[in-house]
């Protein structure tokens, strides 16, 4: 007998990132985390951003979403996710680099347009940062 599985798609704007069967995934839920398997009840929610865990036998894949929505379905989860990088893809250094410049830009920020604009940024960075170490 065959074991179970989950259709995923995971879509951004740009593309479609990623579509198969897994095992299960596991999405930073707004109001908290949640996992998804197979055969799991149809729900629909927005996800915070954060990191999903993507489930497939022995491999995990990590993904960072900048927020969005998961749809649960008889027929599988669909996330559409506001923007997302696969963890594994990212240099930390970068990601670092990149930080420390935000936080430099910040201070030197002149107007509270930017400040927003650079406090977002700068969110994003840390909670990128944040899961690549986790």
């Amino acid at each position: 007998m065959m074991t179970a599985r989950l259709q995923f798609s995971l879509v951004s704007p740009e593309r479609e990132l990623f579509s198969g069967e897994v095992d299960g995934v596991d999405v930073p839920g707004e109001e908290g985390d949640f996992g998804v398997l197979p055969n799991h009840a149809p729900v629909m929610t927005t996800i915070r951003m954060g990191a999903i865990s993507i489930k497939d036998g022995a491999e995990t894949r990590r993904m960072f979403l900048r927020g969005g929505f998961a749809d649960v379905t008889p027929a599988g989860l669909i996330i559409l996710a506001e923007a997302a990088v696969d963890l594994a893809t990212l240099d930390a250094a970068k990601v670092a680099k990149d930080l420390r410049n935000t936080e430099e830009d910040l201070a030197d920020a002149k107007s509270d347009d930017a400040r927003r604009k650079l406090q977002d940024r700068l969110g994003y960075l840390q909670a990128l940062q944040n899961a690549m170490m986790n």
